[in-house]
């Protein structure tokens, strides 16, 4: 279900930032496209309307929100976010240590700069993990909350309880993953086209397609992303979240009953709104489509 999540650390001042438009330009800007980059992310806009940050997962370039983001522009201004090296892009500063603290901190300088407070935040996995941050670090950056198929303190599917028991395991993993680069860079141009297996999409096709969008993320950055995601705990900050809705759906493929066991415990003390998407695994935007969507749309309308 979740296998893999999150984010760094960086400041502002030293990334490349292209600023928004001038506050006079707002209306005009807010219904153009545009491609904003800095050092640790870049973000594409698109349409009109109240604010709506799409943050994907570890290994995962903006093109997971293409199912949903094209509809939302319709009455949104969307926010498609990409964490530098996901997409095959250049990593910028995402290889140094820190990265999910950069990358929190470039999005809190982008929503003050574009006037973007309050808005409704949609995170996969690993970018579910940052919405949490960033709502518990910012709040007046958050209005609404949606953490897909992400859990608070990743740890806990490894039977981990604490950092101190799993940090000796993200380190081994880290600098597994990071040891592949070389061969893997080699073999980014070759397509994916027989199912790897594994439990990201509970289909053929849809773990294909997660496959293809892996295989141009960048090991270096995918390494240290997923070492500081094992390391972050965020149980003891998710209760003083205030964003309303905070609502976060949970893939239930493997059973709802069993689903509800691991993922009810994870949020207790917080006031999220749980909600089991059955039919799917760790990609239930790819499984479930319609469902997911239907589900983005009530949480907006809260």
């Amino acid at each position: 279900m979740i296998v893999r999540t999150l984010f760094a650390a960086a400041a502002l001042a030293a990334a490349s930032v292209t600023l928004a438009p001038a506050a006079s330009a707002a209306t005009a800007a807010a219904s153009r496209d545009e491609t904003i980059q800095m050092g640790h992310i870049s973000i594409r806009a698109i349409g009109a309307g109240k604010p709506v940050f799409l943050i994907p997962g570890l290994s995962s370039p903006r093109a997971v929100w293409d199912g949903v983001a094209p509809e939302l522009a319709k009455t949104h201004r969307v926010y498609l976010v990409q964490i530098n090296g996901f997409g095959g892009d250049d990593p910028r500063n995402n290889l140094t240590p820190d990265l999910l603290d950069g990358v929190l901190a470039e999005l809190h300088a982008y929503i003050r700069e574009n006037k973007a407070q309050g808005a409704a935040v949609v995170g996969h996995s690993l970018g579910g993990l940052l919405g949490m941050m960033l709502a518990a670090k910012y709040p007046a950056d958050v209005g609404r909350l949606m953490v897909v198929d992400a859990m608070p303190f990743i740890g806990t599917i490894f039977g981990a309880a604490d950092v101190a028991a799993i940090e000796p395991r993200a380190t081994q993993m880290r600098d597994m993953i990071a040891g592949g680069h070389e061969q893997a860079r080699a073999a980014a141009d070759t397509p994916v086209t027989r199912d790897p297996g594994g439990n990201m999409s509970i289909t053929p096709e849809g773990r294909i397609q997660v496959a293809n969008w892996s295989r141009h993320a960048d090991l270096r950055v995918v390494a240290t992303a997923m070492y500081e995601d094992m390391v972050t705990d965020m149980r003891p900050a998710i209760g003083k979240i205030a964003a309303k809705p905070f609502t976060v759906l949970y893939a239930a493929g493997m059973g709802e009953a069993e689903a509800k066991a691991m993922w009810k415990p994870a949020y207790a003390g917080s006031s999220a709104k749980l909600v089991a998407i059955p039919g799917s695994y760790h990609f239930i935007m790819i499984d479930q489509p319609a469902l997911f969507a239907s589900e983005l749309a009530k949480f907006l309308a809260e």
